[in-house]
């Protein structure tokens, strides 16, 4: 491997930011309030978290300090934050509590999701607006994307919308969420769907033993053809377009691991 020149190693990518824009996040009263949250609340019930599991009524609470919507247009009441900003509420929460900090990161970046969604003409359902708005806790089903061919979820073309069916590898916050984020893939033509659906009958829990973070709920899910109206339907792209979107979220060092450290 070639040796990293002195001129390389200074090159930032627009997309990240430096420690010190991260520690300036903290005299935004945004901020400023989910760390007196954390500290209060989370950071005091972090040890019956991991044994007993989330509470409900982090729901609640996550609604009343805005955390459910803080990357939503500022419209749908979101905080308006930088990257730099949301780091350090992603670093505050999970060194309060990394259990509901799990929760809560399959939820956050999704609603960034559906104002990007939004931004660029899209049409919302209303269940996504109701998630803008911060009115619900959706989990996250993505990952088994990267595992495509060996294991995925399958997206099925039907009238007027699609099918779901597949296992989901792990589910975070179950029993908390009111619906799920998923990506499913079509493979004939090797593309993914993402869409946002409702947690029903469609959509079951299976019990997955972990070794760490026992407390965050999470489980395997199955989706026995879930249907997917087109207007959930959140976006339709080329599995490879989706991988390299994939990578450059995941490749940088999460704002989580320096908050556990911390």
């Amino acid at each position: 491997m070639p040796a990293i020149t002195a001129a390389q190693s200074t090159i930032r990518r627009p997309d990240r930011v430096a420690a010190d824009e991260v520690d300036d996040a903290d005299q935004i009263p945004f901020v400023a309030r989910v760390a007196d949250y954390a500290g209060t609340v989370l950071r005091p019930y972090g040890l019956r978290a991991d044994r007993d599991g989330v509470p409900p009524q982090r729901v609640a609470e996550f609604a009343d300090v805005k955390l459910l919507n803080h990357l939503a247009p500022k419209e749908f009441g979101g905080a308006a934050l930088s990257r730099a900003a949301d780091r350090r509420v992603h670093e505050i929460l999970s060194g309060a509590c990394l259990n509901t900090w799990l929760v809560w990161a399959q939820h956050a970046p999704i609603v960034g999701r559906l104002a990007k969604h939004r931004a660029r003409g899209g049409d919302l359902s209303q269940r996504a607006h109701d998630v803008l708005s911060g009115r619900l806790l959706v989990g996250a089903a993505i990952s088994d994307v990267r595992r495509f061919p060996d294991h995925f979820v399958e997206a099925t073309r039907v009238e007027r919308g699609w099918r779901l069916n597949g296992t989901v590898s792990w589910f975070s916050g179950w029993g908390l969420n009111s619906a799920v984020f998923v990506a499913a893939v079509e493979p004939a033509s090797r593309t993914v769907i993402t869409s946002l659906i409702p947690i029903d009958r469609h959509v079951t829990a299976g019990v997955l033993g972990l070794s760490a973070l026992g407390g965050s709920r999470t489980q395997r899910i199955h989706l026995s053809n879930a249907p997917v109206a087109d207007a959930d339907v959140i976006s339709v792209q080329p599995l490879d377009e989706w991988r390299r979107e994939d990578v450059d979220t995941v490749s940088d060092a999460r704002p989580q691991h320096f908050g556990l450290a911390a």
